[in-house]
């Protein structure tokens, strides 16, 4: 079975919207505005190209990322690896030509069985609503959380609120630096807590 990540920045409070700018939410930008740029916390963006070997977004995610990252020297690995949006309304028609493989996938059961097939892990970038429903339907293996030291109140979170059995996390690699962001990486432990 692959290996399915939600990757994120994340505020101290729980909020992933609009990170590097992206219009329309009054904390835009919230990665680079407000916190020191230290190098060295962003080494988990590298690794994690280094061990994808295919990228999953939902349709607000895959048309925000789809005109910039093929030709951003940033995300160069990503281009040749295939790719799966889940999405309802996009069509072939509407999938880019220079990012490598697309597949559209139409529902969870999908996404499911994508994780039973051959191969490594999926990284999921951005895709607020569609890390949350996965979340909730327990296809999440593993958290990549960059934890800004920032309260920024409403915004779109990476955890739902609904109301569903404990899930554990087990920390596997955390590490936290001299700006304040911290790096957790957590495995969903699959075992049901009462």
């Amino acid at each position: 079975m692959r290996t399915l990540i939600s990757t994120a920045f994340i505020s101290l409070d729980g909020v992933v919207e609009a990170p590097g700018g992206e219009p329309g939410y009054r904390n835009a930008g919230w990665t680079f505005k407000d916190v020191e740029f230290l190098p060295e916390a962003f080494d988990i963006k590298g690794q994690e190209q280094k061990e994808a070997t295919a990228m999953l977004l939902g349709r607000t995610s895959y048309q925000a990322f789809s005109p910039v990252w093929p030709d951003m020297e940033d995300f160069a690995d990503y281009k040749p690896m295939p790719k799966y949006v889940v999405s309802t309304t996009l069509t072939d028609d509407d999938l880019v030509s220079n990012w490598g493989e697309t597949t559209i996938l139409r529902s969870l059961d999908d996404v499911a069985a994508l994780k039973e097939t051959e191969g490594g892990p999926i990284i999921i970038h951005g895709s607020a609503s569609l890390s949350r429903a996965l979340s909730d339907a327990g296809l999440i293996d593993r958290y990549h959380l960059l934890v800004f030291p920032l309260l920024l109140g409403a915004g779109k979170r990476l955890f739902s609120t609904t109301d569903k059995d404990t899930r554990k996390l087990k920390l596997v690699d955390h590490e936290a630096y001299a700006n304040g962001l911290q790096k957790n990486v957590f495995d969903v432990i699959r075992d049901v807590i009462r």
